[in-house]
């Protein structure tokens, strides 16, 4: 069967690809830049049943290239990461977009997987949702509509959210909507649903929501992951916390943008359990429980394969041609240059630029980073608590703290990250290592592009801190663990 999957680089997508693949489908991704496509994580013959094709779901010229005899489409996008004011209209021009497409295909089966919303008045998150399933419907390709209540499992936004909560505050004063109602759901499960659909005419123009064996409030989910956690967390509840000021307290204790905070806080004010449960019968799971869902999501960060993260989703000024900044330039920027002689393995260094950041921190001065995260977040960015989806691994699109990975090469020994931190600017950070005879040499750039007379003054302002935070950092990731590798700085240049 000839599958097109949307938001295949996506936190669903990317989980949902191989299972697709595995049952012997032949799958189109639809993706807006084919260089976010983690072909490392594959193998030729895999590769061989997949198909990339480069499209944009808000510019219809660019859908004339997805093929035709497609069987199924899953539609898996939305435009949450985009500011609260502009996201409804953003994703009524995508699936106006798409089903106008779907049209001319020969399709037999649309798949959406959206939210629940069974009350009267919504919000603007979940009303847009809702607008989606009639917008796709409008394209007379039967449609089959999952709704699902919050999502949990390991890189989930559900699950980082309550876990920064949780791990950071033993006492909680939360707003009353931490009382709503809700049927948590594990990722796994929500795979099982999404394939089980597929071609099934009882599914056809269909609307079922899905969750699992829980129904529990807000709070009975933090007070459960305390206790998965062994921890002690007192919770209490005020009626002042307006969704406006919900909101901002969401945003400064957990990792999520103002604006995504913004659209949760108008959806858990909701009770979203499962109403439309017919596919129970249909296909009769085994559902996870909230803590079994806690526990595998534990269990694959343990062992390093967290597959896909919410925080790959980009935002910030780069938007989604992030790639496209892989070229430093160098005409009109300040440039703080370094190189450093060591005699260590160059593996052992490899291993520690790839692990910079995150819970491991910044080598030198990572109270300096917190410091700077934290007036991040008071300006509106995106701060130091997004951390990093793997403790060892990086990948192109990679959220890593407040910047971005742009190029992850191993082989060639190099990182590029740019800066998604508010600044009067656009910065690049970059670390090499490349061989000197019998010796190896640490290259480390940081580069800067003003805008205008502010971005100037912010360069100059800062330039005293990396007279000792850049050598600190570098020396920190040759010395790492290996105290006595001998360092020498050959050069030093800033511009």
């Amino acid at each position: 069967m000839h599958v097109l999957l949307t938001g295949s680089t996506g936190y669903i997508g990317r989980r949902l690809l191989p299972l697709l693949v595995n049952l012997g489908h032949t799958v189109t991704c639809l993706v807006r830049d084919s260089r976010r496509f983690d072909f490392e994580d594959f193998d030729e013959a895999f590769l061989e049943n997949v198909q990339l094709v480069e499209a944009d779901l808000d510019q219809p010229s660019s859908l004339e290239k997805l093929p035709l005899d497609i069987d199924v489409a899953y539609y898996l996008v939305h435009a949450m990461s985009d500011t609260h004011q502009n996201f409804s209209d953003k994703e009524k021009r995508m699936a106006c977009n798409f089903a106008e497409y779907l049209r001319h295909t020969h399709a037999k089966q649309v798949i959406y997987l959206g939210g629940i919303s069974n009350e009267s008045q919504l919000s603007p998150h979940l009303r847009s949702r809702q607008d989606t399933e009639k917008h796709l419907a409008a394209s007379g390709i039967p449609l089959t509509v999952l709704r699902a209540a919050i999502i949990i499992g390991s890189g989930s936004a559900s699950f980082e959210i309550i876990r920064d909560l949780v791990e950071k505050l033993p006492l909680m004063v939360a707003p009353k909507w931490i009382k709503s109602k809700c049927q948590p759901i594990a990722i796994r499960d929500v795979m099982s649903y999404l394939v089980e659909v597929i071609h099934r005419p009882e599914t056809y123009n269909q609307i079922y929501d899905i969750g699992g064996a829980d129904i529990l409030d807000y709070k009975e989910m933090m007070q459960e992951y305390a206790r998965v956690r062994n921890l002690k967390r007192y919770i209490f509840t005020v009626p002042v916390l307006t969704p406006k000021l919900s909101s901002h307290w969401l945003y400064f204790v957990t990792s999520v943008s103002y604006s995504l905070a913004r659209s949760l806080v108008d959806s858990m004010r909701h009770d979203v359990v499962c109403q439309n449960t017919g596919i129970n019968k249909l296909i009769p799971l085994k559902l996870l429980s909230y803590r079994e869902a806690l526990t595998k999501a534990f269990q694959k960060i343990a062992q390093n394969e967290v597959i896909s993260s919410w925080k790959d989703t980009i935002n910030g000024p780069i938007k989604e041609n992030f790639l496209d900044f892989i070229q430093v330039p160098s005409y009109g920027c300040f440039t703080d240059r370094r190189a450093y002689l060591f005699d260590g393995p160059a593996d052992k260094v490899l291993d520690n630029i790839w692990s910079i950041g995150g819970n491991r921190g910044w080598y030198y001065g990572t109270w300096m980073w917190l410091v700077r995260g934290f007036l991040d977040k008071l300006v509106g960015g995106v701060g130091l608590r997004r951390g990093r989806r793997s403790p060892n691994d990086l990948k192109p699109g990679d959220a890593l703290d407040f910047w971005r990975v742009i190029l992850a090469d191993r082989q060639n020994c190099r990182l590029l990250l740019y800066a998604e931190m508010k600044l009067p600017g656009d910065a690049w950070l970059e670390f090499q290592i490349k061989k000197a005879d019998n010796n190896y040499v640490l290259v480390q750039n940081a580069t800067f592009r003003p805008w205008g007379l502010w971005g100037r003054l912010y360069w100059y302002s800062v330039l005293p801190f990396h007279g000792f935070i850049f050598p600190g950092m570098a020396k920190g990731l040759i010395r790492y663990q290996a105290k006595d590798i001998q360092v020498k700085q050959i050069t030093r240049e800033i511009a």
